[in-house]
């Protein structure tokens, strides 16, 4: 439409990047919010404010950050905060956040339409841009083709909010909705590969839609569009910095605690070490009890190390080994949207995913109120500290970022005990508006040393989600999925034999991805296995809970061409979140039952031995700072079994799962081969840990997040 052609694929572009919500706005949240304007790098008070109101998007967030970036302070409200309410806060600009629902939903989240009548500059992203079309009489419909994953969009770049790009750009679209017509005040600006309405504008109301999310590293140059129209449209002033943030904790801290004594847990982990450290600048030592609780799914030596290395801070701290109150641990969950309780079984014999990581967050408080008691202190009155950051509320669909998203997995420190406490003012979370690597710099500013700001992720739960549990094969629509998966991988042959479910993919797939597939599958045999469990995904701001599939061949992969088909399957294929390649051989035979898998003491070791293995071979070549994340899981699949004797399932298998991103919300898999993963330390992973006992096979986790999440579980 724009003249351009797709040019460059988003791994090779990615490869080479540089490694305050509120439910409802009352009049003392108001209050609170006008206090909080602080100063500019030129020590005058900052008033400029975009407000960004949030529809329940996974990615909200991202939104405030990245307009933090550009130095320009933003506020995130609810979606339906009144107009009125707008114009009293000093609202200079507005966008719309992306969201799970449909436009067309009879309970679709409300707003109030005068804001469109404000003559303020709008940007909606996603649902936001639903929105848009909606007041200005376009509609919107789900159309058979649904976009997840990252696309390429053609862009005019004569509109404002593309100036100075190129016009073929990388997004990342997360949509089921589609427009389908405009009213006669828009106009296109940028369309899809598939041909969709991908952005529009009128110029003189100041009012731009995009289907995609400029918000996320995943869209290349989503900051510089996001900087064309807070800038160059909305003209604010880029004088808003993050010098005094610190500061703002230190002081947040001593207001909330006052004279009173805090139990800080401490995991090792960079955000509760800075939380530590902020801390001990804010209080007393003697205000300060830090614990570190080893849960029994720590990774090897791990309470050990840490220990030693906040002992070298000056932490003095005391570590308490609670594996048996874990594994014995079960908690009370309120069933979402009905009127009762149900309470968990034991850790150890827990399956569900949400489940165990909720026991886990509420045995973490009552163990920390056992120390409590021992101490000879009352829990009611000592604060619990957490480096609990702004990804953890997102994803556990906290009340305290919004009131609508959809929970994706919840955290360990957002369990219905620590909320409890939050709502009895006994929390404090002092880097609960920062990212992983706004704490990282913060850590620096802080003076702590690398080796612990540089640390990988670890979940607090620790191993317990790296083990996926199960006692029964997961077979909802198994056959007709398998048999999709295999026209997928060998697209070629079955177009000469016009396959019955070829339409699953033509219809879903554009010229261009088909004959990619034909050539792929022209030139490597690859199999297709479906992998009866489930793993926990996001797709269209939704979690998913489904299928994984597993790609192998008895030939030397093409990894570009293994990426390219890891990214299609999940587009095609909605009830699946994840493609790997299993090495080894191509698997002959398919995998329709699973080795029964809980939390016992043998299992953990076994993923605990394939992970000290990842991050040593990950040290000794100096690659752990390269890939930002590198989570090993134990999945209950044992390979190469002959169905016609029905050998019992025993053995369990390995995923690797190295993760390249900058916001944490969104990433992309280390391509193998890359600067990031090379193949000979890729390689030395696999043999070691296929040497364990037990391992059946290693797998390569190949998935973009969306519309995989970072942990399976």
């Amino acid at each position: 439409m724009f003249g351009a052609s797709i040019t460059e694929a988003y791994e090779e572009a990615m490869m080479r990047r540089p490694s305050s919500i509120f439910h409802s706005l009352n009049v003392e949240q108001m209050s609170m919010l006008n206090k909080s304007v602080g100063p500019s790098k030129h020590g005058a008070i900052n008033e400029e404010r975009v407000v960004i109101l949030d529809a329940g998007s996974q990615y909200g967030k991202l939104i405030d950050r990245k307009v933090r970036e550009l130095q320009i302070r933003s506020e995130i409200l609810p979606l339906d905060t009144s107009a009125q309410q707008l114009k009293d806060f000093g609202c200079r600009a507005i966008i719309i956040s992306g969201g799970p629902n449909s436009i067309n939903d009879d309970d679709a989240p409300v707003y109030d339409p005068a804001i469109f009548k404000m003559g303020l500059p709008i940007l909606g992203i996603c649902y936001g841009m639903h929105i848009i079309v909606k007041e200005f009489g376009g509609i919107v419909q789900k159309k058979d083709i649904r976009e997840d994953g990252v696309y390429t969009v053609q862009v005019d770049t004569a509109c404002p909010l593309f100036n100075g790009l190129q016009q073929v750009q990388t997004v990342l679209l997360t949509h089921s909705d589609s427009v389908v017509r405009l009213g006669a005040e828009m106009k296109v600006c940028a369309i899809s590969s598939s041909g969709i309405t991908a952005a529009f504008y009128n110029g003189q109301l100041r009012i731009y839609g995009v289907q995609f999310h400029p918000e996320v590293d995943i869209t290349l140059n989503g900051k510089q569009m996001l900087a064309n129209f807070l800038v160059n449209i909305c003209g604010l002033s880029p004088n808003f910095t993050i010098r005094s943030r610190r500061e703002n904790c230190i002081q947040y801290i001593k207001e909330r605690v006052g004279s009173n004594k805090v139990l800080m847990l401490v995991s090792g982990g960079v955000d509760s070490t800075v939380c530590a450290a902020l801390l001990r600048q804010a209080l007393k030592p003697e205000q300060i009890i830090a614990v570190h609780i080893d849960n029994g799914f720590m990774r090897k030596d791990e309470s050990s190390a840490v220990e030693k290395s906040l002992r070298e801070l000056g932490v003095d701290l005391l570590v308490k080994d609670a594996f048996f109150q874990f594994s014995r641990g079960s908690t009370t969950i309120k069933v979402p949207g009905l009127f009762y309780e149900r309470d968990t079984p034991m850790l150890c014999q827990t399956i569900n995913p949400e489940d165990k990581r909720k026991i886990i967050g509420d045995v973490f408080v009552k163990v920390s109120n056992e120390i409590l008691k021992k101490m000879n202190l009352n829990a009611g009155e000592v604060f619990l500290a957490q480096g609990t950051l702004r990804p953890d509320l997102i994803e556990s669909a906290s009340t305290m970022v919004n009131s609508t998203a959809d929970t994706i997995k919840t955290h360990h420190n957002d369990t219905e005990l620590i909320r409890q406490l939050r709502n009895a003012g006994r929390v404090i979370e002092p880097l609960q508006d920062f990212h992983k690597d706004e704490v990282r710099r913060l850590g620096y500013e802080l003076g702590l040393p690398a080796h612990l700001i540089e640390r990988h992720p670890f979940p607090g739960p620790g191993l317990a989600i790296r083990v996926l549990c199960a006692e029964a094969a997961y077979m909802v629509d198994y056959s007709d999925t398998q048999v999709i998966a295999n026209v997928i991988v060998d697209y070629k042959n079955k177009l000469d034999k016009k396959h019955a479910l070829l339409s699953c993919v033509t219809g879903t797939t554009n010229r261009e991805e088909q004959e990619t597939l034909s050539r792929i599958s022209n030139n490597i045999k690859l199999n297709a296995t479906l992998l009866p469990i489930r793993s926990v995904g996001v797709q269209g701001d939704k979690r998913t809970f489904s299928y994984a599939v597993g790609l192998s061949s008895n030939e030397q992969p093409n990894w570009p061409d293994i990426m390219f088909l890891a990214k299609l399957i999940p587009r095609i294929l909605h009830n699946v979140n994840r493609v790997c390649y299993i090495f080894g051989d191509a698997v002959k035979h398919p995998v329709q039952d699973i080795t029964p898998t809980l939390l016992t003491k043998n299992v953990v070791g076994q993923i605990r031995q394939a992970d000290s293995i990842t991050n040593r071979i990950l040290l000794e070549n100096e690659c752990t700072r390269k890939i930002s994340q590198m989570p090993v899981v134990l999945i209950p699949v044992h390979f190469d079994r002959d169905p016609a004797p029905r050998t019992p399932s025993c053995q369990r298998s390995v995923v690797l799962r190295p993760f390249i991103t900058n916001d944490f919300m969104t990433g992309v898999p280390a391509l193998p081969g890359s600067d990031q993963l090379p193949l000979p330390v890729l390689q030395q992973m696999v043999d070691e840990i296929g040497n364990l006992g037990g391992i059946s096979r290693v797998l390569l986790d190949l998935t973009s997040k969306p519309p995989g999440t970072t942990e399976w579980e």
